[in-house]
């Protein structure tokens, strides 16, 4: 007989609840510190604002953003992160998390865009790219892809400074990809009837506190 627990109906949702969601990325951090955990904490507090504003549920997008690099439990790894997010969302059952965690790294579905190494297998990689040929994306994907370029650390960047700092980091930044964040940030403002930056609070929001 099949379990009615809080789980396994978020489960069938495609994915877990605020709290589990929340339980998921602390045990995950401390088998990987660095700052993707709060990185990761930015990217659920915009997902959730801007929902409020675009018309899209505001929980589940706070999910997704808080899950969508829970790949980097696994280790220090580049492209490797999202097969690992994938797969381990996938174990877990939450098909629309497993999704996202691949998702967020293609806002242009071109494996050739991403930005780090390509530190996956030749499993993983045909993974990868079989999944995003698969993928129709809907405005959660393209939420995520754009909180994911606006969230730092530290709070919420702007997406020049951002996508700036990323490619100071890996000296590269494919432009097309560029060009499409910033399409994502006008699209999502359209849909608000708000400014990007307003929506998330980017002046006060900080992880972790309150």
């Amino acid at each position: 007989m099949e379990q009615n627990t809080p789980a396994a109906t978020h489960a069938r949702k495609g994915y877990p609840g605020r709290g589990e969601a929340e339980r998921i990325l602390a045990e995950a951090e401390p088998l990987n510190p660095g700052p993707w955990g709060d990185h990761s904490r930015t990217a659920a507090h915009c997902a959730e604002k801007i929902a409020l504003y675009a018309g899209l549920d505001p929980d589940k997008a706070y999910v997704l953003g808080l899950l969508h690099d829970i790949g980097r439990r696994f280790g220090k790894r580049h492209l490797g992160h999202v097969s690992d997010g994938y797969t381990y969302m996938m174990s877990l059952g939450y098909e629309d998390a497993a999704r996202i965690c691949l998702t967020h790294s293609f806002n242009d579905k071109r494996m050739e865009s991403y930005v780090g190494s390509f530190d996956t297998s030749e499993e993983e990689t045909r993974l990868i790219r079989e999944k995003l040929q698969e993928a129709v994306y809907d405005d959660y994907d393209l939420l995520i892809q754009l909180c994911d370029s606006i969230s730092g650390a530290e709070g919420v960047m702007d997406i020049i400074d951002r996508m700036g700092d990323v490619k100071r980091r890996y000296g590269f930044y494919d432009p097309d990809k560029w060009n499409r964040n910033l399409e994502l940030k006008a699209y999502f403002e359209e849909k608000m009837g708000k400014d990007l930056y307003e929506a998330v609070e980017k002046d006060t929001f900080t992880p972790g506190a309150g």
